[in-house]
């Protein structure tokens, strides 16, 4: 029997972000696929807690930075949504896998930059391009940016302008994709407390006090404050909201 649950796609799926989005997604009813790199015990993990939620869920191995792999992937994950939900696409896709490079724009070097590329907007391009035919029409996508897309801050050339580059390539795939209605919006987090970047956020009290201080809510943020709003989008009344940058930063740099 088809399994009338709606299903969200999350790259990097198995910490951080991606799993504070998949958890808030379960409360809420829509279940998951996440994909992991390298961390499988933590992808099995999250798919545990899901299910303890009473959702579903599978993890997929998945490089986003591999462009020549996402053929297989695609074939992967049609097995999985027709084993685990007796379905051939699914409704929502959220593209967080991510990495990050803290260097000076002078000391950047070019096989950071590349590696930043593929994972951050050629791996997002060419991943949403082929996963098209597999979602739902009346579908969401949510391409994960960040605060740097909008201020700066010394070590994030790189990182910042990869950003700036997927909200642009947002606005273009909500023209282009607007006649299937479905949406897609950019959320830009602030700074979080996680392992991103070698975790200086969360372990160097020193950066995240600075931040705080700098952030109109007074803290930095909590995977839960992303994760929360990138499900609301996914799950709430926002049909009509698209091609728009939603930043989630508490105030960051006003």
């Amino acid at each position: 029997m088809t399994d009338t649950r709606k299903i969200a796609l999350i790259t990097g799926g198995s910490r951080g972000l991606g799993r504070s989005t998949a958890l808030h997604l379960a409360r809420k009813g829509i279940d998951t696929v996440l994909t992991w790199h390298s961390g499988k015990r933590e992808a099995d993990s999250a798919v545990a807690e899901i299910e303890g939620l009473g959702g579903k869920a599978a993890a997929l191995q998945l490089d986003t930075s591999c462009t020549g792999g996402f053929e297989d992937f695609a074939e992967r994950l049609k097995t999985v949504l027709k084993e685990t939900w007796d379905r051939d696409s699914f409704d929502c896709l959220v593209n967080n896998a991510g990495t990050g490079v803290f260097k000076s724009f002078a000391e950047t070097t070019e096989d950071e930059f590349d590696q930043l590329v593929n994972i951050h907007f050629k791996g997002v391009f060419f991943l949403t391009q082929r996963l098209l035919p597999l979602i739902e029409d009346g579908g969401r996508i949510v391409n994960i940016s960040s605060g740097l897309a909008r201020f700066a801050l010394p070590g994030y050339a790189a990182y910042g302008a990869m950003k700036g580059a997927i909200e642009v390539l947002t606005r273009y795939q909500a023209k282009e994709l607007g006649s299937r209605q479905i949406t897609v919006n950019a959320v830009a987090p602030g700074a979080v407390e996680t392992d991103f970047g070698g975790g200086v956020v969360r372990d160097n009290a020193d950066v995240n006090r600075h931040i705080a201080a700098a952030t109109a809510m007074g803290r930095v943020g909590l995977p839960d404050d992303i994760g929360g709003a990138i499900s609301s989008l996914l799950a709430g009344d926002f049909d009509w909201m698209t091609a728009q940058r939603i930043e989630v930063s508490g105030g960051q740099n006003l």
